[in-house]
Formats: structure tokens, sequence, C-alpha cells
């Protein structure tokens, strides 16, 4: 079922549960009707059903919340022109209320549903089987709920692929054959030898085939959310909009970070005292954890946390090897014993032994969200032999961040919490911080953490 079909019977539910609410039966079906039209092309004309690689249920908020207040607006004041009637502003208010919550109930359904069945896995043909091609391809097969199943790559001159990926099919001039075998839907196409004339045959070649093609800008990196697309007479000029760190907005949120870190401080400090006094009993020495972490601009700090593990257990053998294995280098041993007191590996289940950073957001350390710090001489070595690394200190560190809530932290591909982090940095907005503070419990109630 297409999502504008779930729109549009929600919006039939919304209006019969607002009239029954009201007292009435379905009252002026005439003004209903259109306020659903209002509403639904609305969201058609915001592209909210185009196909999407991935979507978010708080992605919907701000489509449901503003097409029908806009709707709301044009029928009541439609109304009140129109009509003399008394309760037209309370029918159409009470209407977008059920309406807003019943689409927004429909679009949580659709968003649980399409990540619970994966979608369709549509065949996927990537062209290009470069360092970006088979990073996508991998991406794809690891989240099987965003609809693209990859089938193989298109290169005649391709790079050894890892036993994880599918295989090359062919080069472009095999596209139609491969079309018709594999009923390839989708066609993503990344860096490759090809010169731009074979390129272009192949774009015309798929959409003539009906297959659905998405394009890998070059520079990618610097392409925002912000960016868009302009033409001089037939050139396609990309303009981009960046995020200026600097900038008097990160300025406020900065202040504000440290306005609700210290009234949050205040609110918890009963269940502070409380983990104090349990981490003091569980173990000898000192009840916080320092260590001094990269920041904002390579500015070094001391992080605080809560005291997790037993006196003497330096607990950085596994950090070590996993820093060896990023940069290609020979593992340290490690150590299997687990040096955790009990309150320990409770406060690190619920990430309860990060709240004392609250202190580092209120003094101005860190920020609420943003992305995480690294140790000091770890973020050395990654800065000289990571791409990007050092982008993600444009701005302060954070308590959560874009990287964490998607599932990469601890052990996870550094490349990909890099290419996280800097997305975030150059796409920011009050509204993402908030999404991400809201995905927070939820990144933390699946294990994930902070």
């Amino acid at each position: 079922m297409s999502l504008a079909v779930v729109d549009a019977v929600a919006g039939g539910l919304a209006v019969i549960v607002s009239a029954l609410a009201g007292g009435k039966g379905v009252a002026s079906p005439g003004w209903t009707a259109i306020y659903l039209t209002v509403v639904l092309l609305n969201l058609l004309a915001r592209g909210s059903y185009r196909t999407r690689l991935q979507t978010s249920i708080f992605d919907h908020v701000t489509e449901v919340l503003v097409a029908t207040a806009i709707a709301a607006s044009v029928v009541i004041t439609s109304r009140v022109v129109l009509e003399d009637e008394p309760f037209a502003a309370a029918e159409t208010v009470r209407l977008w209320g059920f309406a807003a919550v019943y689409l927004f109930a429909g679009r949580l359904a659709v968003n649980v549903a399409t990540h619970s069945s994966g979608r369709y896995g549509m065949p996927t043909l990537i062209v290009g089987a470069g360092n970006v091609g088979q990073s996508l391809a991998r991406r794809l097969l690891s989240r099987p709920e965003i609809g693209l199943r990859p089938i193989g790559f298109l290169d005649r001159q391709p790079r050894e692929l890892g036993p994880d990926l599918p295989p090359v099919l062919g080069d472009s001039y095999d596209l139609e054959a491969i079309v018709h075998e594999h009923g390839v839907e989708h066609m993503l196409v990344t860096f490759s030898t090809a010169p731009p004339p074979v390129l272009l045959r192949l774009l015309r070649q798929a959409r003539s085939l009906d297959v659905d093609v998405l394009l890998v800008p070059r520079l990618f990196e610097e392409v925002t959310r912000r960016s868009r697309v302009e033409h001089l007479g037939g050139v396609a000029l990309l303009r981009l909009a960046t995020v200026d760190p600097r900038g008097w907005q990160f300025e406020v949120k900065y202040a504000l970070d440290r306005v609700i870190a210290g009234v949050a401080l205040l609110m918890i400090s009963p269940l502070y005292l409380l983990l104090a006094l349990l981490v003091r009993l569980a173990s000898p020495g000192p009840i916080l954890f320092r260590q001094v972490r990269m920041g904002r601009d390579g500015r070094e700090f001391e992080m605080l946390k809560f005291s997790s593990m037993r006196v003497g257990a330096a607990g950085q053998e596994n950090d070590a090897a996993w820093a060896a294995q990023v940069l290609g280098a020979d593992a340290v041993t490690t150590s299997s014993e687990d040096r955790r007191t009990r309150i320990g590996t409770f406060m690190r289940r619920l990430s309860l032994d990060e709240l004392p950073q609250l202190w580092n957001v209120a003094r101005g350390d860190m920020s609420l969200v943003g992305p995480r710090p690294e140790r000091l001489h770890y973020a050395q070595m990654f800065g000289e032999r990571m791409y990007r690394y050092g982008d993600r200190h444009r701005v302060k560190s954070g308590l959560t961040g874009w990287a964490q809530v998607s599932g990469l932290r601890g052990e996870t591909s550094l490349e990909d919490r890099v290419e996280w982090d800097n997305w975030y940095v150059e796409n920011w907005s009050p509204w993402l911080d908030l999404k991400i503070l809201l995905l927070t419990p939820m990144a933390i109630i699946d294990g994930r953490g902070l």
C-alpha cells in the first residue's frame, strides 16, 4: 500500500472520529473534502510521496504538522469569508488535531512495517566498483530496510572486490541483458573509469529500460541538504550552501547547551548522588574517571565519567587493538578479563556513566549534540592517517551524536563514523539536534548507547 493511500485512509478515519467527538454526524462534507484535498496536495508538493532511501519517523513530523496546519488555515479563512458559521473555526481545529494524529500514526505503522520487512529488496545495479561503489554496496547489504538489494557491479576495470560483495556482471554494453536477466529496478551510478559519453549513454539506456537511476555527484562530500541545482542554459550548476560552525547560530546553540545542562544537573542531582555513592561502595578510588580528550579546533579538555572499573584496571587494551586494526597495524594483545564493577556494568548498559559530562557541557567544554570526543593520542594518529578526520573538530564534541544514534559506536567502522560526524556538521540545524536528542534514548534501549 502506497504512502498516499495510507494518508487518505488515515485522513478519512480522522474525519469520522472528529465528527463523533464533536457529538454530530459527518458535518460539512464539502469543507471536509477540501481540507483533506489540501493536506494531500501539500504533501505531494513537498515531495512526501517520492521514493526515499532513508526515512526516520521524526522526518514525518514536520511534513504532517505543516500540511495539516496549512490546510486548517485555508479552510478556516475560507469559511469565515464565505459563511456565517459560528463553529467553523472550532470544527476545523478539531479536524486538524485528529488529522495530524492519524496521519502520523499511519506513517508510523508504515515505517515499522518497512523496517521489519526490509521493504521489497529491489534489485539494484551499481555502476563503478571503486571505493565509493563498494562502500555503498556494503551499506545497502547491511541495511535491507532501505529496500535496495545490490545484485552486482557494472565496471570494465573494477578494483578487487571483497568476499562479502556481489560480483561484477559486465560492462556498459551488457546493461540491457543484465537488466532483463536480473530484473534490475534501480541503478546506482558511482565513479568508474568509463568516459562521460559512455556514462551518458548508460543513463539514457537505463531510463529507456524503465530503471530508476541514482547518481553520486562529484565532490559529494560538499553537497548538503541545503544545496540546490540551478541551470545556465543546458548546464546544471550545483549551488553549495554550507553551515558556518563559527556563525552566530552555533553560538546560540552552545549558550542553550550550557543552560540546559545546568538545569539538567539540578534536576538529576538525586540520581547523580546515588550513583556516586554506589560507585564509591563498589570499589575504592576516585568516583569520577577523568581523561584528556580532543575537542573543538583540537583543544584539549578533561572529560568526566563515573568510574565503572576496579582500581588499577586501565581498560584500554581492547581500544588499542581496535585502533591498530583501524590503522592497519599489528593488534596488541587484549585481555579477556572483565574488570567492570557490577554498578559499572549497569551504568554502561544505560550510559549512566556519561552523566558527569553534563558538567563538561555546562562549563563549555562540550555540547549536548556533536561528534564524540576521542582520546588525544588516538585523535592525533587518526588525524594524520584518516581522510577528513580532523574536519569533525570544527564543532564542539557532544554528549550524543548523529553517528551514535545511527548505531556507529565502539568497534564499528571509524571511516563511517567520521563520515556521519562530518555530515552532521555540514547539515546542522536545530531540528537535527532535537531529532538526535529524541533518538538517543531509543539508541540506548537498543544497546547502542552513547
